[in-house]
């Protein structure tokens, strides 16, 4: 797999990469009676049923409907028809791929009106927050070139990628081209900007280092999670657009697959316990999990698997199939070295989602409500409350199976593609109109196109590529970033949160 990754780099264009490639790693207790068991049930349908929309739509919107129309401009008459611009390769040794120029730099979708974005876009408000009143500097930005994985630059609508060192496996490359989709998704509508990203799996700005009366202004790092100790700025992670060190592919495939296999298998008619695959070495928290599983003398409800991605490489990836993992009722996410992608994976199939209390975050998680899209588990306690939730929810299926549901609908309708690259111009536009220098292109830059990533590589990597191409300019706006939070509602909005942690403290022991 070095080998290939070298080859797909060497390839695809320079930069220092100085970072080889990772191996891929891979006494029985009585509950408590839970006598209010039926005064939960009770709660658990009014959330079902309440007004989970109504909330959204007042709540969350004060005075703008979370199904509103924006109109943005006329127009009268039949829509041009639409033109394509496929992957254009030269498929040749000797004649360098080159970056074509007839593709649009400015484009005026047909249609007239905008809805607004999902709830979860008002954190790009919140993870800027720390540079509204100051703006970002160059000499702020530069601060973290010994950290970032890579500078990006967009100039004129092209993009041009400064290199540093290497991540782990391609996850700057799939970054990359995910940012490529959205220049040709939005052609004219990127500000010219500068930016350093980081690839890795922890957060790198801590909040402590920037407190204070003598403490410096912190400096702006995008990267793909954070938590409440961090500063960095959430960026969607590459596997959006594909994974394929681990045969996964692109996000729209790997939801459309889940999905229709999951429509094989009734809900009630699941495997009636908790299900877990994947590589407990990388966190404590995940070895922590691995002794709820069943042995002789105890049962947590939980069936959980060793996956060994070394192995499965060699194997042709035959046993981690995401589509297979639906015959579950129960689902469990737990996060690995820090945030993990498999989150989308898990929530995406409609089996009831166990969240295992997360430390850390990602972009649009931070929209998701317990008992509503998931079943929240405490972190200290999760043996005894999986066992509490498969219990609960096997003698209230139509309530367990509703969460699980609304969470995989949450992903299908906030979660498309089409608001990933909203996400993502949206927080760029923000990020700009902090900047108090002008944007340069360094000395040494690669210039990065869709055909100067895609034509030489093959295999899953070039296919996934090819899956994810936008072909032409977007015929709709993109969505209407709503308003900040009012310190208030924000306090709200988390109270919701950990109110139903509190009552599950309380009825599971």
């Amino acid at each position: 797999m070095e080998d290939e990754e070298e080859r797909f780099r060497r390839k695809i264009g320079p930069g220092s990469h100085e970072v080889r490639l990772h191996s891929l790693s891979s006494t029985r207790r009585p509950l408590k009676s839970w006598t209010p068991a039926a005064v939960f049930a009770s709660f658990v349908v009014i959330v079902l049923c309440g007004s989970v929309v109504s909330w959204l739509d007042i709540f969350v919107f004060p005075g703008i409907s979370s199904r509103q129309m924006i109109t943005a401009k006329g127009g009268q008459g039949e829509p041009p028809q639409k033109m394509e611009f496929p992957l254009n390769c030269t498929n040749s040794s000797t004649v360098p791929q080159t970056c074509p120029k007839n593709y649009p730099t400015k484009h005026e979708p047909e249609e007239s009106y905008a809805v607004v974005c999902p709830e979860y876009f008002r954190w790009i408000h919140e993870d800027l927050r720390p540079w509204k009143s100051m703006g970002i500097t160059r000499e702020m930005m530069e601060r973290t070139k010994n950290i970032a994985h890579f500078r990006l630059v967009i100039k004129n609508g092209k993009a041009y990628i400064e290199h540093y060192k290497r991540p782990f496996q391609t996850r700057d490359l799939g970054t990359i081209w995910g940012i490529l989709q959205l220049l040709r998704l939005y052609p004219g509508k990127v500000p010219d900007l500068e930016l350093m990203f980081y690839c890795n799996d922890r957060p790198m700005i801590m909040k402590n280092h920037y407190q204070g009366p003598n403490a410096g202004s912190p400096p702006p790092l995008f990267h793909y999670c954070g938590n409440e100790t961090s500063l960095d700025i959430l960026f969607p992670d590459w596997s959006f657009w594909g994974w394929h060190e681990v045969n996964i592919r692109t996000w729209t495939n790997t939801y459309q697959a889940i999905k229709e296999k999951a429509k094989e298998m009734e809900w009630k008619d699941r495997i009636p316990y908790a299900y877990w695959k994947g590589n407990p070495g990388v966190s404590a928290n995940r070895q922590g999990l691995m002794t709820c599983n069943a042995t002789e003398e105890h049962d947590w409800n939980a069936r959980l698997y060793v996956q060994n991605w070394a192995a499965e490489s060699r194997e042709g990836f035959k046993e981690s199939r995401l589509e297979d993992q639906c015959i579950h009722r129960y689902k469990i996410f737990v996060e690995g070295k820090a945030w993990s992608v498999s989150d989308k994976y898990i929530l995406a199939c409609d089996s009831t989602t166990l969240l295992i209390e997360p430390v850390y975050h990602d972009f649009f998680l931070r929209g998701m409500l317990p008992m509503e899209h998931y079943w929240p588990v405490r972190l200290n306690n999760k043996c005894r409350d999986i066992k509490f939730a498969v219990e609960w929810g096997n003698n209230h299926i139509k309530e367990a199976q509703a969460i699980g549901e609304r969470g995989s609908r949450f992903l299908g309708e906030n979660l498309k593609m089409k608001y990933v690259y909203d996400y993502m111009l949206h927080l760029l536009v923000e990020y700009v109109k902090l900047l108090k220098f002008t944007p340069e292109v360094p000395v040494g830059a690669t210039e990065y196109c869709a055909e100067a990533m895609a034509c030489p590589v093959g295999g899953l990597f070039r296919a996934n590529m090819e899956d994810s191409m936008v072909k032409s300019p977007s015929e709709s706006l993109p969505c209407a970033l709503p308003p900040p939070y009012d310190p208030r509602e924000l306090q709200g909005f988390m109270e919701r949160k950990r109110n139903y942690t509190r009552l599950l403290e309380e009825l599971g022991g």
